[in-house]
Formats: C-alpha cells, structure tokens, sequence
C-alpha cells in the first residue's frame, strides 16, 4: 500500500508536509514529487502511472491558483484523487477551491478545504482503513484520542468555571 503525493511547486511543500506527517503516523509510505499539471505533465503522468503500478491506493494533489493538476492527475488514474486547494493568490485559494470542486461529469476527485492536506491525509487512512485491520484500529484509536481531549478540555474549563 502507498500514497502519491503531488504538488505543483516547491512554494507548496509547507502545506502538503501536513499531508505526510499524518501518513508518517499511521506508518502508511508514500512517494512525494514536485511535478507541474502545465510545465511538466508527463512527468505527472509517469509519477501517478508508476505508483498505481506499484500498488498505490490514492493520490494527494495539491494545487493553487488555476489548480488543474487533481483534475490532470485523475485523468491518469482510476484510483482516488484527493485534491487540496492551496491558497497561493490574492483570491486566498477560494479559485483552487472552486477549479477542484468542480470536476466534470465522470472524472471524481475528492476536495478538501484550502490548504486542507491534514484531512486529505486523513481520508486516504480511512481509504486504508475499509481494507486493513490495523489500520481500521490506528484511526479508531486516533479517533478516540480526538474525542478524549475534547472531553478533557471540557472537564478543564468546568472546573475553572465553578473556581471563579
């Protein structure tokens, strides 16, 4: 099992990092690559055909602005796309967001919020997770940690609140 992770520019490796820390915890490997939808799409198209052949189970792609390559790298694939608009013009991301979301009929890939690349690694572990055991049991475990802190915050602040 592996995860592809693309970007267009080297400016969105602190946004994506988010994306391979998360898989860095749940031990799943991924493959990460600069590579250009418009300056160097065969090298896309080589990277996403040579991971599905090794076994991918999705593709993380992170794009700005015009934000074609989600769309570039499902064009490739009939695994998961995964895209992450990034906030990389005045527009604040909001034209990734809309150039992503709005895939067309027939060519599906998954969006995440702007710079949201947390979450889009967080869904390729619960892609994991529908066919791994182990995995299935990090993420509820995760989950749960999730669900313990909150309740913990909350403890925290009543009992602040019942000191005033």
């Amino acid at each position: 099992m592996k995860v592809g992770i693309i970007m267009g520019s080297k400016s969105d490796l602190e946004t994506m990092k988010k994306a391979s820390s998360v898989l860095d915890e749940f031990k799943i490997p991924y493959e990460m690559i600069i590579a250009s939808a418009h300056r160097t799409p065969e090298a896309v198209k080589s990277f996403v055909e040579r991971l599905e052949e090794e076994g991918a189970i999705a593709f993380i792609a992170g794009a700005g602005a015009a934000a074609h390559l989600p769309g570039v790298v499902a064009s490739f694939t009939t695994l998961p796309v995964i895209g992450i608009p990034l906030n990389a013009t005045a527009l604040k991301g909001i034209d990734s967001l809309l150039a992503i979301v709005q895939m067309p009929s027939g060519m599906p890939v998954a969006t995440m919020a702007v710079d949201g690349a947390k979450n889009a690694a967080l869904f390729v572990v619960q892609i994991g997770a529908a066919f791994n055991k182990n995995i299935k049991a990090q993420y509820k475990a995760y989950r749960q940690d999730m669900a313990d802190k909150v309740l913990a915050d909350n403890d925290a602040l009543q009992a602040s609140l019942q000191g005033e």
